[in-house]
């Protein structure tokens, strides 16, 4: 099952909106005599490269390992399920079921109704860990939201002059890009943009820029902006301060989209749960929060953040005036604040990667 899910992350960052799946086939000796994961969303699922491996291998397979529950049903390929009974299957070992509505359980069982012997949850929590956004997508509805920053050993984003050229290395910085292809889309605020003009694409790694989105509710980023030039989609999300014949102009950019959203976030920016949603209803599954400290410090106060992932540079900057990596406002009670849990640690050249789930606390009960 470890090869299995070795397998399925070779896609990783490419088969959104589709999980990543594995799938080991062995012989009744336990030999391996297939191997195949899913490359992309429409492509043949890892079932179906699996059992075409073991046919070019001539080899005759007994027990499947498969890093998710076989689909039970028909999308832009046929089910999974059946075409390991067909190919004669005895038994399939699954890492989890489904969740999502059109499988949920209907993959296994049709496996049990044809005789084969199903074992589930054999390194589920690295199987769920694997597909964690595909997880929350289908089963909240909504896009899975990491929070992403560098910052020096003291916290700050940047110094009281506000320099943040460069807060981390070349090893963190080109990790930072691979996160990016991780994520159907990056998000920043107008502030990053009017002070730093980034391209926001996966230049340092291979492949696909994710869908470029900028709160922008004044419309205040300039029409010669490198993101809006970029090849890819950029969404621009304006509020109803914005100028008429700015967002106009906007429209009119090649690959620009705007969308104007009310206000009802924090301290009276854009509604997140709105934009979320918008999000999601572009067939979004994730999106990777950048920045800059403001709209970090938004997204948590407004509760959606299910990851963080924060660089850490060994430098001291201090000062009171350098930006804190997260602003916002904040909470008033330790108690209150929201945890990491599931910590990992990867050091990157000099820096550290700190990730986990963030999960928050619940509301108390008023004294």
């Amino acid at each position: 099952m470890r090869r299995a899910l070795e397998l399925a992350r070779r896609a990783e960052g490419d088969t959104s909106p589709n999980p990543m799946v594995g799938c080991i086939l062995t012989d009744a000796e336990g030999n391996i005599v297939g191997e195949g994961w899913h490359h992309k969303a429409g492509q043949p699922h890892a079932e179906i490269m699996a059992l075409e491996d073991m046919k070019q291998r001539h080899g005759q397979g007994h027990t499947a390992y498969v890093s998710l529950e076989p689909c039970s049903h028909y999308g832009r390929t046929g089910p999974c399920c059946d075409a390991l009974i067909r190919a004669g299957l005895r038994r399939v070992v699954a890492a989890m079921v489904d969740p999502n509505p059109k499988v949920s359980g209907r993959g296994l069982q049709r496996l049990r109704d044809a005789g084969i012997e199903v074992t589930v949850g054999v390194c589920e929590a690295e199987a769920r860990r694997l597909n964690e956004k595909f997880l929350l997508w289908v089963t909240e509805g909504r896009p899975f939201v990491s929070l992403k920053f560098a910052e020096t050993l003291d916290g700050k984003l940047a110094t009281r002059t506000g320099d943040a050229y460069f807060v981390t290395g070349p090893e963190a910085h080109r990790y930072s890009h691979f996160l990016r292809r991780t994520h159907d889309a990056i998000l920043v605020g107008s502030g990053t943009v009017l002070a730093d003009d980034p391209a926001l694409t996966t230049r340092l790694v291979p492949g696909r820029n994710p869908v470029r989105v900028v709160l922008d509710g004044r419309a205040r980023i300039p029409l010669t902006a490198r993101l809006l030039r970029e090849e890819g989609r950029t969404l621009v999300v304006t509020g109803p301060g914005a100028a008429p014949d700015k967002v106009a102009c906007l429209r009119e950019l090649p690959g620009v989209e705007v969308l104007s959203l009310p206000s009802g976030g924090p301290n009276g920016g854009l509604d997140l749960q709105a934009l979320l949603a918008a999000l999601e209803e572009r067939g979004l599954t994730s999106v990777l929060v950048e920045g800059g400290s403001a709209v970090l410090g938004s997204f948590l106060d407004a509760g959606l953040a299910d990851r963080v992932y924060a660089f850490v540079a060994p430098k001291l900057v201090g000062g009171a005036g350098a930006l804190p990596a997260v602003g916002g406002k904040g909470i008033a009670a330790m108690a209150d604040c929201a945890s990491v849990e599931e910590m990992e640690c990867l050091p990157l050249g000099s820096d550290w990667l700190l990730t986990g789930r963030v999960c928050f606390a619940a509301p108390r009960a008023s004294r």
